[in-house]
């Protein structure tokens, strides 16, 4: 960016000209996840699984959809993760006025220089907090769909690249519809996984308000990371192995959900993709280079339940999609993972 708020776009690249080799081991990079982790929780209590799970999903690339109440937590744990990772981080309240420039950008004549200059959207960043998403007009939430997907923005014709990494973390409100615009299927099946934070326990709310008392936590995290760390982090992960049984094992489950009884639109392909990168980071964070068929069992429901579209009599009878998730794992035969296999 200049310093009169412009984006020159041969000055934006896709990966920052990082060579492609892997300087950092599987030691290091353990290391700095676990300093992810804790710091991020010095303000989010009680929620270690969540966390992980979002800290992953930035590792392998992925977006993130939060679907909760409101004052669980939902800004905090992304402001508190921008700030320990050292990214650089943007948040817009999704409203029914904000516009789809707001996020791409746009072109203004600039009378000194005759001539059009970009002035910069939020998705210029490499932590984008989404909140509300489903408050916003289709129009302005379908402005995503190309920076979630090719990590670039098009405006007038002239494509500009997102720095890297680059991340969406959106929220909605799953009890407050009214004056809101359900995310279409295409846009959801563009998240990674969906969490929900949740209430917490009573001697969780405690130590929140006590810790909360006299300072905002926010300051005590600290940055331990850097932009360059991520990208290795990211590029670290994806050296996980993974046997050709796990893959079946994946593609197996993912196709189940499109011939299920109680479903009308199973995952996308997009789906087996997201499980085969999520498991990657997902063993890295057990302290493993190889994918197990637990790992995928652990990720299955976050990564997959968002994608589906439940037949009309199941929603009836209030099946959830977790439940038939769960069904669907016990059903599907685990494959045997050798010792040879995993040196593989």
């Amino acid at each position: 960016m200049s310093q009169d708020g412009t984006y020159e776009e041969e000055m934006i690249r896709s990966d920052g000209g990082a060579d492609e080799n892997i300087g950092m081991t599987m030691e290091d990079g353990y290391e700095i996840f676990k300093a992810l982790t804790a710091e991020v929780e010095k303000v989010i209590v009680g929620k270690h699984t969540e966390v992980v799970l979002l800290i992953s999903s930035m590792l392998a690339g992925g977006h993130v959809l939060i679907e909760d109440v409101p004052g669980v937590g939902k800004t905090t744990l992304v402001s508190a993760l921008a700030k320990a990772a050292g990214l650089t981080f943007n948040r817009i309240q999704f409203t029914p006025d904000v516009t789809a420039s707001d996020i791409t950008g746009f072109n203004m004549y600039n009378r000194k220089t005759e001539s059009f200059e970009m002035r910069s959207g939020l998705v210029m960043c490499n932590l984008l907090l989404a909140d509300e998403i489903n408050r916003a007009s289709p129009k302005t939430q379908s402005a995503l769909l190309e920076a979630m997907e090719e990590g670039k923005v098009t405006v007038d014709g002239v494509t500009y690249r997102i720095p890297e990494p680059f991340m969406v973390i959106a929220t909605q409100n799953p009890s407050g519809y009214v004056g809101t615009y359900p995310l279409p299927e295409a846009q959801l099946d563009r998240f990674m996984i969906r969490l929900s934070i949740g209430y917490p326990t009573l001697a969780e709310e405690i130590e929140i308000i006590v810790s909360r008392r006299d300072h905002d936590m926010l300051e005590d995290v600290k940055t331990v990371a850097d932009i360059e760390k991520i990208r290795e982090l990211r590029r670290l992960v994806r050296s996980v192995r993974i046997d050709t049984k796990v893959y079946k094992y994946i593609v197996t489950l993912v196709q189940a959900t499109r011939t299920h009884k109680s479903i009308s639109l199973g995952a996308s392909p997009r789906a087996s993709v997201a499980l085969m990168r999520l498991s990657q980071v997902f063993a890295f964070t057990r302290g493993r280079d190889y994918v197990l068929p637990d790992d995928i069992a652990a990720i299955f429901a976050p990564v997959v339940s968002h994608r589906l579209i439940l037949k009309q009599e199941a929603k009836l009878n209030r099946v959830a999609a977790s439940d038939i998730l769960t069904e669907l794992r016990r059903n599907i035969e685990v494959p045997y993972i050798s010792e040879r296999d995993k040196k593989k």
